[in-house]
């Protein structure tokens, strides 16, 4: 038992210096610079345009700029097959993407809705594309540089980073843009992509880069027979689309049964909400990528997934006891936290299924089948919710959660293999 315990002794500190790792730190500033351009074709261009006096149907069609993200798989597999002259495949796209937004950005604040419309979208498609590229590249630089014990906190960092930055494009620019005007807003955002600039500059290269494909047809081909001549690739896939469904179910209609449903007001779901949401997400990512390392990835997809079903029955409980502040933001804090914690163990999940010769092909194709969920869950909820009423929408909710943990435990094998000994170059 003694000659255990330099090894526990190790593991234990090795666990703590993962907060404190280079490869794991940089992606805190990665995530912030993946998340920054979200809003800024989204809420904060809405925002803008309505202000504005645009009329409500050119403010509904904005919407279609953000198309680059739902398509980002098309060309990702230019993105493995390619390199950049300089740092390497991964960062060097990371670097063109970033300058790319920032220049696209800025030019951005010298246009205006009520004159230039037409090039304000175009603007913001630009940035779309170039905001789905960036995060093509840092998912699969992400995957290719941690360590397999490093993944869980490595996700949590990101998307912590993540967080912060949609906090400062979507309520700091607004705020600005009151005081100082729409173009001090967009410069200072396009100035902030420095951060993503300066961070992949210092970011470390992978240790093991294998060789990009071939030729463009490899790059097309190979990342989706390697990923089908798995053995279960079809369970792993289901896994995927189901794993978060029973939440994105429940979240389709979350913000209208807040304020339809039990009456609460724009303040209040505006105000507690996002703050409390947020809060407790950023909670639930860095605790759950923390424990991810200690419990290892199938304990806690389980233990996680569990978490994330069992907390959509706390807004059952606020639609059968009705307006309560304090059971509201219990159910937020709860599924939130909860939320977190799956996340960063399902983008471990995700990073684990990589072959890292087709990273970033793979890992854009597998978030585009989670994004599934997303957004197909609208219509369905919507005819559940009028059929059973919000108590019963929630316990349905709750049900659509438990396949994905059935097929997780199915595959408790694959899932506890995937993590120590990565797909690459598997047949």
């Amino acid at each position: 038992m003694k000659q255990l315990e330099p090894a526990a002794a190790a593991d234990r500190l090795n666990y703590r210096q993962l907060f404190t790792n280079r490869r794991v730190a940089v992606t805190l500033f990665l995530g912030f610079s993946s998340g920054l351009p979200l809003a800024l074709t989204r809420n904060t261009l809405q925002a803008w345009f309505t202000v504005s006096g645009i009329s409500i149907v050119t403010i509904g069609a904005l919407t279609l700029v953000a198309q680059p993200y739902v398509w980002k798989f098309v060309w990702a597999p230019l993105m493995d097959r390619y390199v950049p002259p300089f740092l390497g495949r991964r960062r060097g796209w990371m670097l063109v993407t970033q300058v790319g937004l920032l220049l696209a950005i800025g030019a951005m604040a010298f246009m205006h809705p009520a004159t230039t419309p037409g090039w304000l979208s175009v603007l913001a498609f630009v940035v779309a594309f170039l905001s789905a590229s960036q995060d093509i590249s840092f998912n699969a630089y992400m995957t290719d540089v941690l360590a397999p014990r490093e993944r869980g906190i490595g996700a949590a960092v990101s998307v912590g980073g993540y967080r912060i930055a949609m906090l400062i494009s979507g309520g700091v620019a607004l705020i600005l843009a009151d005081h100082y005007g729409w173009r001090v807003s967009y410069l200072i955002m396009a100035a902030l992509m420095g951060v993503g600039i300066c961070a992949t500059l210092a970011s470390p290269t992978p240790q093991a880069e294998p060789a990009p494909p071939r030729n463009l047809r490899a790059a097309v081909v190979e990342p989706f027979t390697q990923f089908m001549g798995r053995p279960g690739a079809i369970a792993l896939l289901a896994l995927v689309i189901l794993y978060k469904l029973g939440d994105a179910f429940a979240g389709s209609l979350t913000v209208p049964f807040l304020l339809r449903g039990v009456g609460f007001s724009l303040t209040d779901v505006g105000g507690l909400y996002k703050v409390v949401g947020i809060s407790a997400t950023l909670v639930g990512v860095f605790f759950g990528g923390g424990l991810l390392a200690k419990l290892g990835l199938f304990r806690s997809l389980m233990l996680f997934g569990i978490l994330q079903a069992v907390s959509i029955l706390t807004f059952m409980a606020l639609a059968v006891i009705g307006k309560n502040f304090p059971v509201m933001i219990a159910a937020i804090a709860v599924e939130n936290i909860a939320w977190g914690m799956g996340t960063a163990a399902f983008l471990a999940f995700l990073m684990a299924l990589c072959d890292h010769r087709y990273t970033a092909t793979q890992f854009a194709l597998l978030t585009a089948l989670d994004s599934l969920g997303r957004v197909f869950a609208g219509p369905a909820a919507g005819y559940v919710q009028s059929a059973v009423g919000w108590p019963g929408f929630f316990f349905v909710s709750f049900l659509v959660a438990l396949p994905g943990l059935f097929i997780l435990w199915m595959l408790r094998h694959r899932v506890a293999a995937a993590e120590v000994a990565p797909s690459m170059q598997t047949a």
